[in-house]
């Protein structure tokens, strides 16, 4: 045999054995750390939908507005988006001037990119907003991500009439440069 050959031979031969010990070792773990190992070693399951993350809006006049989210639907709960768990926070300034809100999600639907979440506001120092529902959508576009909330048409939270679950308006306004790390998990419910 040619020494090419030899070196060909005996590396795969090598590359063979070692495979077969790290299989060998491996399945010997569950039985060496017992039942907990099992478990622990069972393959993770996705969650149903998410909506993660924080960003600024844009608005010419320098208005600071920050969105932050983090809603989440288990994957035990697919069938029932209002099974939604977390919560959102939101605020608007300009000039010193302004109020912020933190909800309780209480609903969370997502297709593709885009993730509808509602929730009722359990802290806010908005005169009247605590205990109303609120919606907001998000469009998760990379660096370039978009919002839309439900008072746009109803009025500010707790001055105007609330949404249903999961009720918000189109993604019309635009993330602040640099701000948006929004980060979306589709739902995919059993149809």
């Amino acid at each position: 045999m040619k020494r090419r050959t030899k070196i060909v031979v005996l590396g795969s031969a090598l590359l063979l054995t070692a495979g077969v010990a790290s299989v060998a070792t491996a399945s010997d773990v569950p039985l060496q750390r017992g039942a907990a190992a099992l478990a622990s070693d069972a393959p993770h399951q996705r969650e149903a939908a998410s909506l993660t993350g924080t960003a600024k809006l844009y608005r010419s006049k320098g208005d600071d507005i920050t969105f932050s989210f983090d809603a989440h639907l288990a994957a035990k709960d697919t069938a029932d988006p209002s099974q939604a768990g977390g919560t959102f926070e939101f605020s608007h300034y300009l000039h010193g001037k302004g109020a912020w809100a933190k909800a309780k999600v209480d609903c969370l639907v997502t297709g593709g990119t885009v993730a509808v979440v509602s929730g009722v506001i359990t802290e806010s120092d908005l005169p009247g907003s605590e205990g109303k529902r609120v919606g907001v959508t998000v469009h998760d576009r990379g660096r370039d991500d978009r919002l839309g909330y439900s008072w746009v048409m109803s009025g500010r939270p707790g001055e105007g009439n609330e949404p249903p679950p999961c009720v918000a308006s189109a993604p019309f306004e635009k993330v602040k440069k640099g701000t948006g790390d929004f980060t979306v998990v589709p739902w995919q419910p059993e149809l």
